[in-house]
């Protein structure tokens, strides 16, 4: 027991240090920029219908490059782009942890689309995250048909690589920065 409350602490520790992180160099802020271009095609050429989501949301934010580890604690940390209509308006943070059965590390991409300027607003104002209990759909050919927004909002993942077995609880926590 001892040794999960010293890796928890460090997993805390972890997460503390990359909040600094958010106030990135102009380079960094460019590169993933690029990023989230090249993960929004990527889940458009997953699933084609994913397009109109795109075009019909009232905003979306794109974490192009998710890393998530864990071993009994885990964390999960990642920088997006945050799209009002489809123009660029800011820069997100994610901050992830959970606890239960699991163990490895994996890499993914996240998009979430949000239905409504409410949802929306609330993003913009850091005053979003999501529970234990939220769920996400996995981007594959035709996933995005019989989906529909869920209090607002509609979340997609696509594994990118790793592996990682998890029954765990834990939260999404999120960082807007206007642009």
């Amino acid at each position: 027991m001892k040794k999960l409350n010293s890796i928890g602490l460090i997993m805390i520790s972890l997460m503390l240090s990359l909040t600094p992180m958010f106030a990135q160099s102009s380079a960094k802020k460019t590169k993933i920029i690029e990023d989230s271009k090249m993960a929004k095609s990527e889940f458009i050429k997953s699933d084609a219908l994913m397009q109109s989501l795109f075009e019909k949301a009232v905003g979306y934010v794109i974490f192009p490059n998710v890393g998530k580890g864990g071993l009994g604690i885990g964390a999960a940390a990642g920088n997006g782009v945050v799209y009002e209509g489809n123009s660029l308006i800011g820069m997100a943070k994610l901050s992830q942890l959970s606890i239960g059965f699991q163990a490895g590390g994996q890499a993914y991409r996240e998009v979430i689309f949000f239905e409504s300027k409410a949802e929306l607003e609330r993003f913009k104002a850091s005053q979003f995250e999501f529970a234990a209990q939220a769920s996400a759909v996995a981007v594959t050919e035709g996933a995005s048909a019989n989906v529909k927004y869920a209090d607002g909002v509609m979340v997609f993942t696509m594994q990118k690589g790793g592996l990682m077995y998890e029954a765990s609880i834990g939260g999404q926590k999120f960082r807007f920065t206007r642009l």
